[in-house]
């Protein structure tokens, strides 16, 4: 995997870089730490030399053991400037938390510490992430320095909004959760690094809405987390992620590229634009299967019965498989309630000319459509594989290994 850099500086949110660091790590990344003297004020530096298996440097006058190695890279024969060769073998670096001083350091070039000169001698993607008191952030001094930053490159992860360190104060300076800080690295790692690198991939999320008049409308509970995890597991390993996102609250993962739909129709006209370019569609969406013939234009009001005519919306997944190339794979989603739901299942494989069906029985009430946890079966032309009760973000590991065998032994390239 990756070989990323962390700087911590001083402040209170230093604790979430050992989370941050935990995470990369059991992730497969090699992680190197660099610390300013101010960060052991917060957090120690064995506390990360523990998790990540390797010496933490702060001055660039200090001899590296590793001689600028990462964790499980052969060391060099020689003994290198360590400030220099860190920077130099880097896929990515990120400062987190950056402190306004540290902010402030990068921003004029200052080259007072192992973390300041690694940074300026840096040319992989770099990766800031302010952290502070509110009022430090949005100070003039700071907003300039950061907009420095981004105009040489430097990608900014901007704070979030809530309670802050200060007691009783709240604001925007929050150092977001690790795992979204991860999600932007691994989003900015360079192109050859991943195994999904140079493969494009169309996700559709959610579920559709069909009005029935401008205030209500017919729909499904499809909350589209399983959609957003499979653009996200997608994304980090290296593909080019475009996510088609139905009435879906939830935010996109780092580096997917959103578009958002409300209705069927709209649903299936940016699925089919984009579906073209794609080698890996992936259609956990769940369109509606009717919608309202003629909906009204004004607001119905309540009085007595109300009759619809519904009308069939299009089989989105049928009707761009009949337009498929030969490198493309397609992973269709089913879900099904009680008995026979794989022979329903396996029926819908040879219906929508899927090769891949994911079957999710949604009469098990711990897997409902709001829970993060699922449990699926793998339908495909050779057979079935059950994937147990897990976390959205390992089932979507799974469906995306499966696709990865068939686009192997289709000859279809991953990479």
């Amino acid at each position: 995997m990756a070989r990323l850099l962390l700087g911590v500086s001083g402040g209170i949110a230093a604790y979430k870089a050992l989370e941050l660091a935990r995470s990369a790590t059991l992730a497969g990344h090699g992680v190197r730490v660099l610390m300013t003297e101010t960060a052991t004020c917060f957090v120690g530096a064995a506390s990360f030399e523990g998790i990540v298996g390797a010496p933490v440097l702060f001055s660039e006058f200090e001899r590296d053991p590793l001689r600028g190695a990462f964790p499980g890279e052969e060391q060099a024969s020689h003994d290198p400037i360590g400030h220099l060769e860190l920077a130099n073998r880097c896929d990515a670096y990120l400062v987190a938390p950056a402190s306004a001083n540290t902010i402030s350091k990068l921003a004029t070039g200052a080259a007072d510490s192992m973390l300041t000169t690694s940074f300026l001698a840096c040319t992989a993607p770099r990766l800031v992430a302010p952290a502070m008191n509110d009022r430090m952030y949005a100070a003039a001094a700071t907003q300039s320095n950061l907009e420095t930053l981004r105009e040489r490159g430097v990608e900014v992860i901007e704070p979030e909004e809530g309670k802050l360190a200060s007691r009783g104060e709240f604001g925007r300076g929050r150092l977001p959760d690790p795992e979204q800080l991860l999600a932007r690295v691994e989003a900015a790692l360079p192109a050859g690094s991943r195994p999904w690198d140079g493969l494009r991939v169309l996700v559709t999320a959610g579920g559709t809405r069909e009005p029935i008049d401008p205030v209500r409308f017919i729909g499904n509970r499809s909350s589209g987390r399983m959609g957003i995890a499979l653009a996200a597991a997608a994304a980090k390993r290296g593909a080019e992620v475009t996510l088609v996102a139905a009435n879906v609250s939830l935010p996109a993962p780092a580096g997917v590229r959103r578009v958002d739909v409300e209705t069927a129709a709209e649903l299936a006209e940016i699925a089919e634009h984009e579906f073209g370019r794609a080698h890996v569609l992936l259609m956990a969406a769940a369109p509606a299967d009717f919608r309202v013939a003629d909906p009204a234009t004004g607001k119905l009001q309540r009085s007595g019965s109300l009759e619809l005519s519904l009308e069939p919306t299009e089989d989105i997944l049928a009707g761009l498989a009949s337009r498929r190339h030969e490198d493309q794979t397609l992973v269709g989603f089913a879900a099904e309630h009680g008995g026979e739901a794989v022979e329903r299942a396996r029926g819908k494989l040879r219906r929508k000319g899927a090769d891949l069906i994911v079957l999710n029985d949604v009469s098990n009430p711990e897997i409902g459509f709001e829970s993060e946890r699922n449990a699926v079966t793998l339908i495909t032309a050779a057979g079935e594989k059950e994937v147990a009760i897990a976390s959205k973000d390992a089932i979507a590991g799974a469906i995306l290994d499966e696709v990865d065998r068939l686009r192997t032994k289709a000859g279809r390239p991953t990479s």
